[in-house]
């Protein structure tokens, strides 16, 4: 009788693509993650408590800089093929997370953590967060796939007039959608044909008080104007409503 001898082998190999997703997980998780921690440092709950060198407190943002300057450095230096680039992926997403946490700490240049102004983290981390799924998706108006000098100029041109959109976009008060829109130029479009916010840049330009415009603008985004997205980021940010 005959007995074949039969081997399978099995090689698991991690993709090397995908490194945005690595890098977006990274920051969501550990964006969650310093929320919930920073809440229960601030009720006084479990074992966590803010971290003290001879008497200055030292916030999460230094070690989200150190973690992506160090994420860098080797990427530039070394180049490494997997696992290592996918470790770098996370490495540079958790620090890119616990930096962009305290973005208005950045901002103001003192302790606004839990203040309405500290709102402003959320809103950096949810704007990278949206950033983030557009790159993962694919979206990348950045890769010029012409051929010949006059497919590269045009290209150029496209490239110019969107990124003069979403500067005047981000003028008129709408930064969400002024950056979204260098990865998606509809959005950039739409964002800077409407309406100015009344305390935007363009707005001081470009609408004088008692105008048209400045009164519609005012209609449009009144004083303590509020969103079902705004009562998230106030959920999310443990902000105070008062």
């Amino acid at each position: 009788m005959y007995t074949a001898d039969v081997r399978i082998e099995v090689n698991l190999t991690v993709p090397n693509h995908g490194i945005g997703l690595w890098m977006l997980g990274a920051f969501v998780a550990t964006f969650v993650g310093t929320r919930v921690i920073t809440r229960l440092i601030r009720a006084g709950r479990g074992p966590f408590r803010d971290v003290q060198v001879g008497g200055t407190h030292v916030h999460h943002q230094v070690y989200g800089i150190l973690a992506m300057l160090v994420a860098g450095a080797i990427e530039f230096a070394y180049r490494p093929d997997s696992p290592g680039v996918q470790v770098l992926a996370v490495l540079f997403g958790a620090g890119a997370a616990l930096a962009l946490d305290e973005y208005a700490l950045w901002l103001h240049l003192e302790d606004v953590y839990w203040s309405r102004e500290g709102r402003k983290s959320v809103d950096a981390a949810f704007l990278a967060v949206a950033v983030g799924l557009l790159l993962v998706a694919g979206f990348n108006p950045f890769s010029d796939a012409g051929s010949g000098t006059a497919a590269h100029l045009t290209f150029a041109l496209v490239l110019l007039v969107n990124a003069l959109m979403s500067a005047i976009a981000i003028l008129k008060g709408k930064t969400a959608t002024g950056v979204i829109g260098l990865l998606v130029s509809p959005v950039a479009m739409v964002a800077c044909l409407r309406l100015a916010k009344p305390a935007s840049p363009w707005a001081r330009w470009r609408y004088p008080e008692g105008s048209r415009r400045a009164e519609r603008a005012l209609r449009r985004f009144p004083p303590g104007r509020r969103t079902r997205i705004d009562a998230l980021k106030d959920f999310v940010g443990g902000v105070p409503r008062s």
